[in-house]
């Protein structure tokens, strides 16, 4: 709502009385303790994180934990303690995830009370910044550019107030509020100011809920979670029918001592479930996200982090990201004559104007002092959408003047020499704006037309330290970076090529790009840097990219960046920015360092690396056990091995390297097919595994006679099982360094030990009878390896990724 001087009966204006303003006072520290007695306060709660009941329940009551707990119980019952090792291991699994999970939660809670926006609450007369949770009903919350409107009101004050609630009704154009107007929570300010009255606070405030589902609780997508959900489905299907097999063939067709045959039963069943590739995964999130807390990165959605590796676009805006938000004025030229101590005091005044100043504007209030006989009569806030303010003024001695500060090739005419003056501006990287005179009134559409120049105000933007190492950081991981600005074409372009970015020399003017999808998309994948592009351009060229199938990560920290945010695969905010883009963006960095980002990105990578890493070493268990168990059934034979045996192996082949393996430093960018990457090594391993380990339990059985012949038979097959898991470690720890090398050896050592301490012996049934089983076992367990080269070099050529 603009603000006018009053006008005489004959028309002249008075200009001797300052214009009415009504402020409301709010409520009083009085009111506001009897509504909190009331329970009137906004308790919502947000949350960055799980709560710690649902943390402990997602980790203990899961469906493989249940089967596993039943079959832990009846070895209990059945069998020595040491064949209900896997037991323990479990509890161990999930106490390891509860509490990296629970130190996570920590970190991000601490991290959200940081990065949590605080609105301004008017009360007693006096301004001050409250937490979201302490806004009580009949509050009047106060409203700059850039602000979330947190809960659902009535406008009580408003100047030139433009709301964006694109977000809640997909409406893109910005809706002008006056007093009485309704204001619904998860809006934003776009341009002006004002306040509001709290109408509905709490879980009454349906769309302060709605909103808050939408901002923070949309889980951005995960192919890893659904990927490792798609193949647990598919391993129960596997694991029921060979799971019933089993049982059958030990406890009915075999007629053996009982408890033995339970024991073998179980000890089919067991290996058959990839328990330890949920636990790892939420590990290694969790860890993520400790890690990056301690860098002051806040990630409020944690497949975001596997979302960041995936990218290979990321659009940058200037303005905070690039730069630094303060700029220098440089230089003042006047134009046409004018007289420079009279445009002074026209910035100096248009300074004053504006309650809620931009940086530009900021610059400008630095630099020249308030005009204090000028008076504004009427203003227009800055819009990123038209790219220009205004004020009108009453100069104090009777003259009436109209100014436009903005965008020199928005206000000025195609062709108009000043241009050309300005163009050799913006190529040293400088920011100009343009100050002109206007005879038109400041809510007409056409109040730029014929604007008459009056001067150009030069700025110097300060370049991030960090910037240029980040974008060469993206370059060298093949992350294509567009900077997308709001700011002149040609100025873009000079600061991103004073930073090295590829193909800053070719900048592009938004206002000339395609609007239809398909083209707009070809032009950003042949161009790096746009210039003089609005937000709904940001949101349709977020839109083009994603349409030619890259993931797109959108930094940005001003209003105008929140449409994009939202729509981008991985939306990245700075903790300085406005609470609208922080409420939309995953990842916040509180820091406001753009150097951030690569650690980000990298742990991204760690993550989703090394977890396609390691769950080939689960899932070829998994396919092996059930190949192993199918043979059993087939044959009639009973199983080899005790379920010591397989907690042996899978200790030893699986579960500590892949600890290891899962929190090792990853630097390749994620790939697609998460399960089809997985599975093809898998389906091979756990068939030459299965094969290979029957093969020898059949010679054993061929070759042993006598009482103890079942511990010998056992003994060969874990040997040749063994050989082969740890070929296929030794294949999955691949590229080799040393300490890879030395935890592969580790593990062989930790075997070799098991084979020669007596005791040990004893404690796994383990003990190799002869010389020509053992020797033979080896041998197949070789044969068997050169197989596994053979099949996965086969499938990396047959089966790219």
């Amino acid at each position: 709502m603009t603000q006018r001087a009053k006008i005489d009966t004959d028309g002249s204006e008075i200009a001797d009385e300052p214009p009415v303003v009504h402020r409301v006072a709010g409520l009083t520290s009085a009111e506001v303790a009897e509504r909190v007695a009331r329970g009137e306060v906004n308790d919502v709660p947000v949350r960055s994180s799980r709560s710690t009941v649902d943390i402990v329940r997602g980790n203990v009551f899961t469906r493989f934990n249940a089967i596993i707990g039943v079959l832990w119980v009846i070895m209990f019952l059945v069998a020595p303690i040491q064949d209900s090792l896997f037991g323990f291991v479990i509890v161990a699994n999930t106490g390891i995830g509860i509490i990296q999970e629970l130190r996570a939660k920590k970190t991000l809670d601490s991290l959200a009370v940081i990065g949590e926006a605080k609105p301004t609450v008017r009360r007693d007369g006096v301004s001050a910044e409250v937490s979201t949770s302490e806004i009580v009903l009949g509050d009047l919350i106060e409203l700059g550019p850039g602000d979330k409107v947190v809960v659902d009101g009535e406008v009580a004050e408003a100047d030139s107030l433009e709301i964006d609630e694109s977000l809640l009704t997909g409406e893109a154009d910005p809706v002008v509020k006056k007093p009485g107007d309704r204001m619904m929570s998860g809006s934003f300010v776009v341009a002006g100011g004002g306040a509001f009255t709290a109408t509905k606070v709490g879980r009454e405030a349906y769309a302060a809920q709605l909103a808050e589902e939408a901002s923070r609780f949309t889980l951005v997508h995960s192919e890893l979670r659904s990927g490792i959900s798609t193949i647990l489905k598919y391993v129960t299907w596997m694991m029921v029918p060979t799971a019933i097999g089993l049982i059958i063939s030990q406890l009915v067709v075999k007629d053996t001592n009982f408890k033995d045959s339970v024991a073998r039963t179980v000890g089919g069943i067991v290996p058959m479930i990839p328990e330890g590739l949920v636990l790892l995964t939420s590990v290694a999130f969790a860890i993520g996200v400790i890690r990056l807390g301690r860098k002051q990165c806040l990630v409020q959605e944690l497949p975001a982090i596997e979302g960041l590796a995936r990218v290979d676009v990321v659009c940058l805006d200037k303005t905070g990201t690039l730069t630094e938000g303060g700029m220098d004025i440089t230089e003042l030229r006047a134009l046409n004559g004018s007289d420079e101590e009279y445009v002074r005091k026209v910035l100096g005044a248009l300074g004053e104007s504006d309650p809620h100043p931009n940086a530009s504007l900021q610059a400008i209030i630095d630099a020249y002092p308030e005009a204090e006989e000028w008076r504004c009569t009427e203003s227009l806030p800055f819009s990123s959408a038209r790219k220009y303010s205004g004020a009108a003024f009453s100069e104090g001695d009777g003259e009436n003047s109209a100014w436009l500060l903005g965008a020199p090739d928005v206000l000025l005419k195609a062709g108009d020499p000043t241009l050309t003056e300005i163009d050799h501006l913006n190529e040293q990287g400088l920011r100009v704006l343009l100050l002109a005179r206007t005879a038109r009134e400041l809510d007409s559409p056409d109040v730029a037309q014929d604007a008459d120049p009056t001067a150009l105000v030069v700025l110097e933007q300060r370049l991030r330290p960090d910037a240029a190492d980040t974008l060469s950081y993206f370059a060298d991981q093949n992350v294509a970076a567009k900077v997308i600005s709001g700011d002149n074409a040609v100025s873009v372009g000079a600061v991103a090529g004073k930073l090295g970015l590829p193909g800053a020399e070719n900048t592009v003017d938004a206002r000339h790009l395609p609007t239809e999808q398909a083209a707009m998309a070809d032009e950003l994948d042949r161009n790096a840097v746009f210039g003089r592009v609005t937000p709904q351009q940001k949101r349709d060229m977020v839109g083009a990219l994603q349409s030619h199938g890259h993931t797109v990560a959108m930094t940005g920290d001003g209003v105008n960046d929140v449409l994009a945010l939202k729509d981008a695969d991985i939306g990245v905010s700075m903790g300085s920015g406005s609470e609208a883009t922080r409420a939309v963006a995953q990842i916040v960095l509180l820091n406001n360092s753009f150097a951030t980002l690569p650690s980000v990105v990298a742990e991204g990578r760690r993550v989703i690396g090394n977890i396609t890493r390691v769950a080939t070493l689960f899932l070829t268990k998994t396919v092996y056990s059930v190949l192993l168990a199918v043979l059993v059934v087939c044959s009639q034979v009973e199983y080899p091995f005790l379920p010591r045996h397989l907690t042996l192996l899978s200790t030893l082949t699986i579960g500590v390297p892949a600890f290891f393996l899962a929190l090792a430093p990853n630097k390749e960018r994620a790939k697609p097919n998460f399960v089809r990457r997985v599975m093809r090594y898998a389906i091979p391993g756990g068939i030459v595994a299965a094969a290979a380990t029957f093969t020898t339990y059949l010679i054993a059985r061929a070759h042993y006679s006598g009482p103890g012949a079942l511990d010998a038979e056992t003994s060969a097959a874990t040997l040749t099982l063994f050989l082969v898991s740890m070929w296929v470690l030794a294949i999955v720890a691949r590229p080799y360094t040393w300490w890879r090398i030395a935890l592969v050896a580790t593990m062989g050592g930790a075997f070799l030990l098991v084979l020669v301490v007596p005791w040990l012996q004893d404690f796994f049934a383990l003990k190799l009878v002869g010389v020509t089983m053992p020797w033979t076992a080896v041998a197949i367990a070789a044969i068997g390896a050169a197989l596994l080269e053979v099949a996965w070099r086969w499938v990396d050529r047959r089966f790219p990724a």
